[in-house]
């Protein structure tokens, strides 16, 4: 192992990291710092789903501050007065029906970033002849016109995506991981309809109600075109105080039976379930590397250390197309989705499709079924 793989294989404490985002995300709460029931959430705020909000309400009431509905997610927000912000996760473990707001992480953030390629050393771009029946929605974070995409039928962006939004002056840790992420799934897959959502910041964090909004919107957009989505693809995910699967995540992952859900595992080396990845109904992705979640609940493994694809670089207001390096199980979620791709355009249901990448990359046949 090179020194800056043995570099990669240390992994960064979510405890050491969130002392740095609070000054640009207010609001983080870190409950259990390394302890085993360790989980980012939101300060001061509980989801209820609208159906049990009446019974939340009456339970909970002289602790709420707010009330909002966010109807298209048939889910509402319980915002906490600010004495009792910090017992959200006790507050939600005392109350059925209630869940704290998790924050998710997107994968590679705990292992480091990205290394770019120098000119003459990027791989050939994906070829642009291809054109498959077969469509790919990607959540993470923007999109930017790469040459590998920019004048492709399916590449809509107008506008380089917005990927430094937090308040720093330069480049964030995330920043260009979707650009990333795509490439990955372009270069396994160079016929892929891509649809991209954004719903990761460049510092690498999203929660429960974005992405649960983001597969809402995925799957309304599909719709609006006529579309069928084949795969969904997302990188990031969270723990839970619980070890259960956030109620909203959950149920916006259902929405998607016919599509096949790859998720990568997440980077923490731990065994402890990363969701959505530990669904049952989702493709959970891990590498084969020290630093990537393991355990019964992670389905496969593909390539995650040193993977190239493309990548942007921001140099004083300026951005510079080319390719790096970069680890992690974000890296390898995309591999296994093209693979799933390809099984798709041979004709496979998502069932069938999902089974058979599943044993490709090493999955006990119990959790194909």
């Amino acid at each position: 192992m090179d020194e800056e793989l043995a570099a990669s294989a240390q992994v960064t404490s979510l405890a050491e990291l969130v002392g740095g985002w609070r000054a640009e995300v207010p609001g983080l709460l870190l409950h259990d710092p390394g302890g085993p029931a360790e989980t980012l959430v939101r300060s001061g705020e509980l989801l209820v789903f609208q159906d049990e909000l009446p019974r939340a309400v009456d339970r909970l009431g002289r602790w709420i501050d707010h009330v909002e509905h966010l109807a298209d997610l048939r889910a509402a927000r319980l915002r906490l007065r600010p004495a009792e912000r910090d017992r959200c996760v006790a507050i939600a473990a005392d109350h059925d029906g209630c869940a704290p707001h998790h924050v998710h992480v997107g994968c590679p953030i705990m292992i480091g970033t990205s290394r770019p390629l120098p000119p003459g050393a990027e791989p050939a771009a994906p070829p642009r002849h291809e054109r498959w029946d077969v469509t790919a929605a990607v959540l993470d974070t923007g999109l930017d016109p790469h040459p590998w995409f920019a004048g492709r039928p399916w590449f809509t962006e107008r506008e380089p995506s917005p990927e430094v939004l937090d308040g720093r002056t330069g480049r964030d840790r995330q920043a260009g991981h979707g650009t990333f992420v795509a490439g990955v799934l372009l270069q396994h897959a160079p016929g892929v309809v891509i649809r991209h959502h954004r719903v990761l910041s460049s510092l690498g964090l999203t929660d429960d109600l974005t992405v649960a909004a983001g597969l809402r919107r995925a799957r309304r957009e599909a719709a609006d075109h006529g579309e069928r989505l084949d795969v969904v693809l997302l990188t990031a995910g969270c723990h839970t105080a619980d070890d259960r699967c956030p109620p909203v995540l959950r149920d916006a992952i259902s929405a998607f039976p016919d599509a096949v859900v790859v998720a990568a595992a997440g980077n923490g080396g731990t065994s402890r379930p990363f969701w959505p990845a530990a669904l049952p109904e989702v493709l959970a992705v891990g590498a084969d590397a020290p630093f990537a979640n393991r355990g019964p609940w992670v389905d496969a493994v593909a390539p995650g250390v040193d993977v190239v694809s493309s990548h942007v670089r921001f140099d004083a207001g300026t951005r510079e197309y080319g390719c790096a390096r970069w680890s992690g199980t974000s890296f390898a979620a995309p591999r296994v989705a093209a693979r799933v791709a390809h099984l798709v355009r041979r004709g496979l249901d998502a069932r069938q499709a999902r089974a058979e990448a599943a044993a490709e990359f090493g999955i006990s046949p119990a959790r194909s079924s």
